[in-house]
């Protein structure tokens, strides 16, 4: 499959899946240089082609196609600004994750399964409502460095990775985690993970190589875990206290590792 043919089907399985309506949700890609691939605003997802993409630079003016930019293209450019590992990035309004996000719920801000550790870290922040265009690019600068994946208050889900598929596998999971999370509540909520099992998780995406946050998270063996990353400076979201050190995991937790990591590295 090209280039252009995956992105155009990353925007098709979007509307496939009902994340977006109307012309909610967007895609990029980074081709290279200051050159982003984007898909065409005031356009259903399911209405994308090949023939309607553009392609913007880095300050978000359109350089080749017919249509405007969307005007959420800050957000994806400020993500790529701050994580050059990034190749792809994906924004849409999956119901149960932009339900949280909208009623400002914590329920992602702590981890509760281990697979989901291993793929995206132990915790998924929600980002302070800001207005659209230079306040929500500030207000999502300070989590790209060490998330993969975020809430937007009263928005939606956003996520990015090295390339498209893994970009949208992110934004399927944080839908899957807020559907589960909302079944657990009525029956007396999720349990949070041990912290020295977050932190054999952690060291287990790191050696997969699964974002570059994943250096900054996983931690020493003779240091305390901290299962979520400081809030920045002005922001309202919880941080999960420090725990125990490193211990080994139990049998059960390295098979599930290695089932999680093989997943990964064939994706």
């Amino acid at each position: 499959m090209s280039e252009k043919a995956a992105f155009v089907d990353v925007a098709h399985r979007l509307h496939a899946r009902g994340w977006v309506a109307n012309h909610d949700g967007n895609v990029t890609l980074r081709l290279g240089g200051d050159r982003f691939l984007a898909t065409p605003t005031a356009t259903s997802k399911a209405a994308v082609t090949d023939g309607n993409l553009l392609v913007v630079n880095d300050k978000g003016e359109r350089v080749s196609g017919s249509s405007k930019p969307f005007g959420e293209i800050g957000l994806h450019l400020t993500v790529y600004k701050n994580r050059p590992d990034v190749h792809a990035v994906v924004h849409a309004h999956p119901v149960a994750a932009t339900a949280l996000a909208c009623a400002g719920s914590r329920l992602l801000e702590r981890p509760f399964m281990p697979e989901a550790v291993v793929s995206l870290g132990p915790c998924i922040p929600t980002v302070p409502f800001a207005p659209p265009g230079a306040a929500a690019c500030a207000a999502i600068a300070p989590f790209v460095t060490e998330y993969d994946a975020v809430l937007l208050a009263s928005h939606g889900v956003l996520t990015w990775g090295q390339d498209l598929e893994q970009a949208f596998l992110r934004l399927e999971l944080v839908e899957h985690l807020a559907r589960i999370a909302l079944e657990a509540e009525r029956i007396g909520g999720a349990r949070t993970l041990p912290d020295d099992v977050v932190a054999t998780l952690l060291e287990a995406r790191k050696k997969a190589g699964l974002g570059r946050a994943a250096e900054k998270q996983a931690t020493a063996s003779t240091r305390p875990v901290v299962a979520c990353a400081p809030a920045p400076p002005g922001s309202d979201v919880t941080v999960i206290s420090p725990g125990a050190t490193l211990t080994g995991p139990s049998p059960d937790l390295v098979r599930i590792i290695r089932e999680e990591l093989v997943r990964a590295l064939k994706g």
